[in-house]
């Protein structure tokens, strides 16, 4: 023991030169780590506030984008109303026109059984020893007006049918050129 307290006697400035260099070196040690962190904790701050600058720009954007795709899609769903409601104006002029034309037809129809009624009428009164052949030919006069009403009657409603399909065509057309603007 006598050994070491002559060592510690002879040497104790080194060891306490030793000692403050140690503890110099641990303060700087922990003055670095804290001033490190602070440097890292600002760095990261600084970051943060660019991501939270760009992350509000973007979603501004994405607003700013987003009211404009709903704009662009209320301009054109009110263009393909306005066509709609053309085609349907179109549809009641088509129906109104049929309902007029079926009015016609009707006049014509029935002229035409006049017409039969007459012939048939002027050949049973024309010659009476002829009257088998009359009523023949009555019968066929009848059958060809019958015939004539039964075709009117089909063209009729192709034509119904037909002008709705191409107000229909013309209206979608109109809708999809609508939309491409």
């Amino acid at each position: 023991m006598t050994f070491a307290l002559d060592l510690l006697k002879r040497f104790w400035p080194v060891l306490v030169i030793i000692a403050l260099l140690l503890g110099a070196a641990y303060g700087l040690n922990s003055l670095y780590d804290h001033i490190y962190d602070q440097g890292q904790a600002a760095a990261n701050l600084a970051w943060q506030d660019k991501w939270d600058k760009r992350d509000n720009y973007d979603k501004a954007a994405a607003r700013a984008n987003e009211n404009t795709e709903r704009a662009k899609e209320q301009e054109r769903q009110l263009s393909i109303n306005k066509v709609v409601e053309s085609g349907q104006q179109l549809l009641d002029a088509a129906q109104a026109a049929a309902t007029a034309s079926r009015a016609s037809d009707d006049s014509l129809r029935a002229t035409a059984d006049d017409l039969a009624n007459r012939l048939a009428a002027s050949q049973a009164s024309g010659n009476s020893c002829t009257a088998a052949s009359s009523k023949a030919a009555a019968h066929a006069a009848r059958v060809l007006a019958d015939v004539f009403k039964l075709a009117d009657q089909a063209a009729g409603t192709m034509a119904n049918a037909a002008d709705q399909a191409r107000v229909r065509g013309a209206t979608c057309e109109q809708a999809y050129y609508s939309i491409g603007q």
